[in-house]
């Protein structure tokens, strides 16, 4: 049963791989359109765009999402959404889903890439882990982002999670950020796609339901960076051990 398990799983992440580059051609013109349109309204049509193709390539591949807790986000209200990460099928559920306009960090190596580089900057603050300049550079971006009233996702845990702990420990960035702009956080939490896409294998998707789960905001008021970031990620883990 695992040889036919692993071999229909290779066989389905071809057809993940597929499905993705022809859903992409298809919205990669109105999303590029995108560009011509101000800040915020930009970001609202793009992430309008994406979460329509995320619907449509989570559907083709059997992955469906539910989201829970979406109520917790005020209107007109800008947060920073802290997102465990454990599998690169956390990226493309992230932000079409987190309700309103909204920014990713991400690595600027992956903006690089022929089409899909245009699209993944649209969508996110770039940043090289290698250069400090980069560092203060996308710094400054993030607080721009919160002060048009775009919400601003984070992963705090830094990489994907290869440890057997619900998570990992958390860098100090989110928090700072959070502290330095008077922010409230928003916790995010993904389930499941481990399972789909289990990080110790390669070319490997299995049709899993996912599930993501916005916690109530925590603000960051009268509160040290530290003591947020320790406030989070016990939010964060007991969540995802108690629905896990």
């Amino acid at each position: 049963m695992k040889i036919i398990k692993d071999i229909f799983a290779r066989i389905w992440a071809l057809w993940g791989i597929l499905s993705f580059a022809a859903t992409f051609l298809i919205i990669f013109i109105p999303s590029m359109c995108c560009y011509l349109i101000p800040e915020p309204k930009s970001s609202v049509v793009f992430r309008n765009i994406a979460k329509i193709w995320m619907d449509v390539w989570l559907f083709l591949i059997g992955c469906p999402v539910k989201i829970k807790g979406a109520e917790n986000f005020a209107v007109s209200k800008a947060y920073i959404v802290t997102c465990n990460h454990n599998a690169l099928l956390d990226i493309p559920l992230s932000a079409p889903y987190i309700p309103g306009p909204n920014k990713t960090i991400a690595k600027a190596s992956f903006a690089k890439a022929p089409l899909f580089g245009w699209f993944y900057r649209k969508g996110s603050v770039l940043l090289d882990r290698n250069s400090d300049k980069s560092r203060r550079k996308s710094y400054d971006a993030m607080k721009k982002v919160l002060q048009m009233g775009m919400h601003m996702c984070i992963y705090p845990e830094g990489t994907r999670n290869r440890t057997k702990e619900p998570l990992k420990i958390f860098y100090d960035g989110a928090f700072k950020l959070a502290v330095d702009t008077q922010t409230s956080i928003i916790p995010a939490v993904i389930f499941h796609t481990k399972e789909a896409m289990p990080i110790d294998r390669s070319f490997y998707l299995l049709p899993i339901r996912l599930e993501m789960h916005f916690l109530a905001p925590v603000s960051s008021a009268g509160i040290s960076s530290k003591e947020l970031k320790e406030k989070v990620f016990i939010l964060m883990r007991d969540h995802y051990l108690a629905n896990q």
